[in-house]
Parts: structure tokens; sequence; C-alpha cells
């Protein structure tokens, strides 16, 4: 073992963070680009099922064991009539879907979507439009979603072939709607009022809903964190969490620097988690709004090519970015990020889920792949239920050119009672070196070894494609573990599991 570098942990179970929401692993599906057409649904497909889904694709989305997946939008629903996507769909009208440009067929609507979770064994997170329309299309969207029957809207769900509700139990309110791309974009206390009055509405047709307001779009808007304090100073009583929207790129192809932006993310969340606090405390409230991280993701790659896509096609490949494998590091330390901070983030979705910024990548009557990013997700989405354990973590660190004392190594620990496993989950930032992890496990006696995961490639730039997965886990077994001591090596710039059982 390397031992010219060295971390140390001390990892004690009652160093509780808090228990982990299973919704921390979901994700996201818009009506963008190939996400749903020639993503989840292509009817043509040679493996299509008698709905048009892709059995590929919901395969490798059930392998991710994706809790929650939202859904329409994104920047799509702040104009999209949901009623165009109900009913027979030879009725269903062709529109003109302004945010991405593109025309929409509806051929794919809120039934579809529902059976499609209900078949990749998942929930359904609801965004409803509050850019051109509001509370009345609100109210009748889940009144046709959830009410049982003997009403308008419930009793149309059941023409249209869907006799028992789809009892959808988180929606979010509408999305980013202080950005100037959005579509009736809003001050914070126009959607601060509209959300309230929505989400009172919403309610009184199904009281045990959670809602989902609009933060600021991304940490670096000019509105933030005002923008979340106001609406939050309004529509405190009617919503439960607060949405953070966040993504990071390589564009200078500076590594170093790259691998240390979840230090970004951390803080954008201590910022809107203090934000939640003060309102709390001015409102003198017993409620604690908590976070949902409902967009997150690395996206650059196809910034320069969707500028050459004509506008007004169905389903073109927009969005569509190649990752690599250090974009696969700085997802597993997003990820670890995330964990961490489980006490205040409940829902997470990594945006998004097919093709478009997506871990899983298809060709139109073709195959269907994992991308680097896909291996940490999975990981952390199978491994990752539990509580959420604090490490006292002490690593070598660096200074980048954004940011100084990155620590070399991030982890985050999982106790899973349940199971009687451990699993600590580490990234190994270090360009050239590996370094040893000595973690202190006393306070875990009678745990042995199961295995340990590593995703590693000497190539930085390296993808997958749909003939060649070149990044790709493998497992080693160099491990010392005796008189509550383990030590364990992580190679360079590399992404592990460890995992140990209760005997």
């Amino acid at each position: 073992m390397n031992q010219e570098m060295k971390a140390t942990m001390v990892i004690d179970k009652s160093y509780e963070i808090s228990e982990i929401d299973q919704r921390m692993f979901g994700s996201f599906i818009e009506q963008l680009g190939r996400a749903v057409y020639g993503g989840i649904y292509e009817p043509e497909h040679e493996m299509a099922d008698e709905n048009g889904f892709r059995r590929d694709v919901m395969q490798l989305v059930k392998d991710l064991q994706v809790p929650i997946v939202r859904y329409p939008g994104g920047n799509m629903v702040s104009g999209y009539n949901w009623e165009d996507g109900v009913g027979p769909k030879e009725d269903r009208p062709k529109r003109l879907e302004l945010a991405w440009r593109t025309i929409e067929p509806n051929l794919f609507g809120t039934n579809e979507f529902a059976e499609w979770a209900k078949k990749v064994n998942s929930e359904v997170m609801m965004a409803v439009n509050l850019g051109t329309r509001g509370i009345d299309a609100a109210r009748n969207l889940i009144e046709y979603t959830n009410h049982p029957r003997g009403t308008y809207w419930s009793d149309l769900r059941r023409q249209h072939g869907f006799e028992q509700p789809h009892n959808i139990k988180t929606w979010c309110l509408g999305n980013e709607m202080d950005g100037p791309w959005q579509i009736g974009q809003k001050t914070a206390v126009e959607y601060g009022r509209l959300a309230k009055e929505t989400g009172k509405a919403m309610k009184l047709v199904d009281p045990d809903i959670e809602l989902v307001a609009c933060g600021s779009s991304h940490a670096g808007m000019p509105t933030f964190p005002e923008y979340d304090a106001t609406t939050l100073d309004i529509a405190y009583d009617q919503v439960d969490y607060i949405s953070l929207h966040q993504y990071y790129g390589n564009y200078s192809n500076d590594t170093a620097n790259y691998l240390a932006k979840n230090m970004d993310m951390d803080q954008f969340i201590h910022s809107v988690t203090s934000t939640c606090d003060y309102i709390k405390a001015k409102h003198r409230s017993n409620k604690t709004i908590n976070l949902s991280f409902d967009e997150w993701n690395v996206w650059y790659h196809s910034s320069d090519k969707d500028k050459q896509i004509e506008p007004w096609q169905i389903g073109p490949p927009q969005l569509e970015d190649v990752y690599n494998f250090e974009d696969a590091l700085l997802v597993g330390s997003m990820l670890i990020t995330l964990l961490r901070n489980a006490d205040r983030v409940k829902i997470a979705c990594l945006a998004q889920l097919v093709n478009v910024i997506g871990p899983i990548m298809t060709e139109n009557n073709g195959a269907a792949w994992k991308q680097t990013i896909y291996y940490p997700y999975m990981h952390a989405s199978i491994f990752g239920r539990g509580t959420s354990l604090k490490p006292v973590l002490h690593a070598p660190k660096y200074d980048s050119k954004d940011y100084s004392d990155v620590p070399y190594v991030d982890s985050a620990i999982v106790k899973n009672d349940e199971e009687n496993t451990l699993t600590i989950f580490a990234v190994n930032k270090h360009l050239t070196e590996s370094i040893l992890l000595e973690a202190d496990l006393r306070s875990f006696e009678g745990y042995s070894f199961i295995e340990h995961i590593v995703l590693d490639h000497d190539d930085l730039k390296a993808t997958n494609t749909a003939g060649h997965e070149a990044v790709k886990p493998r497992k080693l077994n160099k491990v010392e573990l005796r008189d509550g001591s383990l030590r364990i090596d992580l190679p360079k710039t590399s992404w592990n599991v460890i995992r140990l059982k209760k005997s």
C-alpha cells in the first residue's frame, strides 16, 4: 500500500446526521430533446412494449433503483397545457414548445408517464405550470390525477382508461420562476402570492400532498437568496420544500478546479438552509422547510452543438452531453455532498435521466448504454439507503483556481440497520497519487469486509459508447481490517464504494 499520502477518518455510529430520504436519489424527465421521444418512448423500436416504452431503457432505469422522477419540466412546463397530453392520441394537438423551440406532438403525457414510472418502480414528482397558467389548471390537474371518482376531472381520467387515481404526492409549484429565460417570469412577490394560492387550492383537493416552491434558479442569480426569502415569507404555511438547481462544467479544462466544485454545492445548500431558517424564525414557526435539490448535474459538453439545431423539430438531439471519466468523479463528489446534508436535503433529482444530460444514452431504433456518470449514481442509490453518518475526516488538501483547502478525499458514510451494513463512499481527487485511507471502526465491532468497488481510468477524458464501455467499475480486495481499524488504498482519481457487514 502507498503510505506517502494518507487520510484518516473516524466513523462512529452515534455521529448521525439524519435518516436519508429515499427521494435523495431521484431523477428528472422533461419533454425536451430525446428524453421522451427516442428515449423512454419509441413505439417503433424493436424493444418497445405494448405502451411504446423501450424495455432496454426501463431495465437500465430499474437497475438504478430511481425512487422518484420529476416531470414534465423544467422550462417546458411554463408553457405546457397538461390537457393536451391526455385522452385519445389521435385527438391530441401538436403545439409549438417555446422553451426549447421544438414541436410537441403530445403523444406522451401525464397518464403515459405515470404508467412508465410504475413500470420502473418509481414515484412521480409532478410540476404544474405557473408561467402561462396558475391556480385553475393546477387544481384541475390534481383532481384528474388524485381524486378517486365522481367529479368531472376524475371521471375524465377514468374515461381515458385509468380507473384508479395516480396518487401523486410530491408536486413542484412551477420551475425557475425568477429566470428571464422562463415563459411567464415572475418577481418574488408575484410568484410567492401565486405559489401560496395555488398550493392552498391543491391541498384542498388532496391534503396529503407535499409542495416544492421555486427558489432562485441557481446560486449565481442576482436574485439569490432574496427571491427564496421573499417567496417563503409569503408562502411559508403552504409549502414544504424549496428548490435548488445547479450545474457545473469544466470549460477551462482545469481538472483540479473542476473536481473541487462540489464545495460550491455545499455552500449553496448551507446558504439556502440559512434562508429557510431565517424565515422560520421571522414567522416564529414550528415548521421546518427542507430542501429539494431537484436539478443537479454536470452540463457543459453540448452547449455549442445545440446552437446548430434547426428549430421546430420533434425530438431533436438537444443537450446530449457525452460524459467522460472526470465528470463521473465530480458527480460522485456531488452525491457525497448531498448525503452529508441529508438532514436538510430530502429530495434530489439528477437532471436528467435519458439522453438529455443523462446517465443513460440511446440511439433511435438502436442501442441503449450507460454513460460514465451512471455508476456513481447507481452505487449511491443502491447502497446509500439508511442513516447518514458524519465522518471525522483528515485528508491532505490542495488549492485550485477558485477554491482553497480542497480535501483530496471526499467521503460520506451510510449505516443501514435493516441490512446490518456500513458503506463508505469516497472520491480520491489526486491526479497522480493513490491515498491510503485509515478508518477507525471501533464503533462497528463484528463488521467484516464485503467488497471494494472502484471506478477509475488512466484517461480522465475517457467516455462510453454504444459499442464500448471504457469506464466501468472493477473490484479490489486489498484491504486490512483488524482491531477496529480499516486500511485501504484509494487509487488516484477514483470513485470508491467500500462495503462492510455485521456477521
